[in-house]
């Protein structure tokens, strides 16, 4: 297995390496954010498995799972989280990630989710997917349409009014008014205010 490990947490990163490594005799390539790893993916790559932490730098959310795909041919990308919220699993999956690996595993179970990342299988545990399907609904999401929500997200991860709405596949113009209504539903002066305090209450 050629294994691509970015995490920005030294412990984290040199633990799980020497441990593919001697137990999954695995070759591993370590790097500390996202445009060291898509600079690896390039020189180096493909590789049969991408990690990405989820919070280190240049990641914006799934921006960069996205990014680190495109770069690796499309597949074999998943992403590593200590922190995101469980609903952050399904939507890396959305977006194409092969897995979502919380950093609680024990080592056994985490090398065994690799292997089978890397043989072209999707994994998430299963008590993660429970999770998700029992826990209520934000209470700020319950102030918020669906689209509502889409447009915050988009601004959670930087995104301009054009590139939401191309996402979203709508006008720019809706996306216009649809942020000026979630303002003075949060009680925010502009989107960047709007998208703090989403980030602030935990939604995204």
């Amino acid at each position: 297995m050629r294994i691509l490990l970015a995490d920005d947490h030294d412990m984290v990163r040199e633990t799980i390496s020497a441990y593919l490594k001697s137990v999954g005799g695995a070759e591993v390539v370590s790097t500390i954010d996202l445009n060291d790893a898509l600079q690896q993916i390039e020189e180096n790559g493909p590789f049969d498995l991408v990690l990405l932490d989820y919070n280190m730098p240049g990641m914006f959310g799934l921006e960069g799972l996205v990014r680190a795909l495109k770069c690796n041919g499309g597949t074999g990308v998943a992403i590593l989280s200590g922190s995101a919220p469980p609903h952050t699993a399904q939507e890396a999956l959305d977006a194409g990630a092969v897995g979502y690996l919380p950093k609680t595993m024990g080592a056994k179970s985490l090398l065994n989710a690799i292997r089978f990342m890397s043989a072209g299988e999707i994994y998430v545990p299963v008590t993660l997917m429970r999770e998700e399907a029992a826990a209520p609904e934000h209470p700020m999401a319950q102030m918020l349409s669906p689209r509502e929500t889409e447009v915050l997200s988009g601004l959670c991860r930087g995104q301009s009014n054009k590139e939401i709405a191309r996402d979203l596949e709508l006008q720019e113009v809706t996306i216009k008014l649809h942020v000026r209504t979630l303002c003075r539903k949060l009680d925010a002066k502009n989107r960047t205010q709007a998208a703090l305090a989403a980030k602030e209450a935990g939604l995204f």
